[in-house]
């Protein structure tokens, strides 16, 4: 996983709420081996509809998803992440995230921003008067901000997800940390006793 401190530029506004993960990945998407180009399946039932935001070359180059609340419900599936973040986004905001989405994005870099209802709505709103409005999520910091938009906010994260974006970890980066003391522990294993080696 790579290292995230700050993501900032245009956001896409997805106006919608109770979107789950078969309708950010439809499931046929899931028989694929290979762990790229899910960008394709994003959203692709939706897609079809030429009004649909995503068709909209105002928003073409951003980086920030801003959602409705109860956003990534349904099965579990890395696929969603996956999806929305090899079409170039590097942040989701929303007033509320599933449980397991919002774990299966910090587990592979996907920052899940989540914000009050009234911000929320305010951002959709901004963003689709202005959709060259920029928005900076600080990691770091903790922060959301739409200067032209005059919205500024914090939002919530443990500080051991926090640490995992800054550092880039993932759970095997985790795990990493301890290589010394695994090493050493490995050798007093009795032998009869499977390795790692």
């Amino acid at each position: 996983m790579e290292a995230v401190q700050i993501v900032s530029g245009t956001a896409v506004p997805l106006r919608r709420s109770d979107v789950d993960t078969d309708q950010i990945i439809p499931s046929d998407w899931l028989k694929r081996v290979e762990r790229t180009g899910f960008e394709k399946g994003l959203f692709s039932e939706w897609c079809d509809d030429r009004d649909f935001v995503l068709n909209d070359d105002r928003y073409s180059d951003a980086v920030v998803l801003v959602v409705g609340p109860n956003f990534g419900t349904g099965s579990s599936r890395e696929h969603a992440v996956w999806a929305i973040q090899q079409y170039g986004f590097g942040a989701v905001v929303s007033p509320r995230f599933a449980d397991i989405f919002r774990n299966n994005c910090t587990k592979n870099g996907l920052v899940p921003v989540e914000v009050t209802p009234e911000v929320g709505e305010a951002l959709l709103d901004a963003i689709e008067a202005d959709p060259d409005l920029v928005i900076t999520v600080d990691v770091a910091n903790l922060t959301l901000e739409a200067p032209d938009a005059g919205i500024v906010c914090s939002f919530p994260m443990d500080s051991a997800t926090r640490e995992r974006y800054l550092e880039g970890l993932d759970d095997i980066g985790i795990s990493l940390r301890h290589e010394d003391d695994i090493a050493v522990f490995e050798t007093t294993r009795p032998a009869w006793m499977p390795t790692t080696a």
